[in-house]
């Protein structure tokens, strides 16, 4: 992934960050929902972001596109994908050391 890329994601993804952490630190249910909402929201923003195409998958008797699997596809399916990029955006142990 190049540096643009990533610079890219991570400005897109701060100001969300931001506003999850100051809700996760409050003490009621109302700002602990919210929470969980932009976490999801963030998921989403990375498989936007990161989804680039899929083949071999059909939802609803379609050919899935990125659109369609986050609106669509299964959680298991979107789990496993946002896994996957986020294992690409993250510098591995080694990547760190060096």
């Amino acid at each position: 992934m190049s540096l643009s890329r990533r610079i890219d994601l991570t400005k897109r993804v701060r100001e969300l960050g931001l506003r999850y952490e100051c809700l996760a630190a409050g003490d009621k249910a109302s700002d602990q929902i919210e929470a969980a909402l932009l976490t999801q929201e963030i998921d989403r923003l990375y498989l936007q972001w990161g989804l680039v195409s899929i083949e071999g998958l059909m939802i609803d008797g379609s050919p899935a596109t990125p659109a369609a699997v986050i609106e669509a596809g299964p959680e298991s399916l979107c789990k496993e994908i946002l896994a996957a990029i986020r294992a690409e955006c993250q510098l591995s142990e080694e990547e760190r050391k060096n």
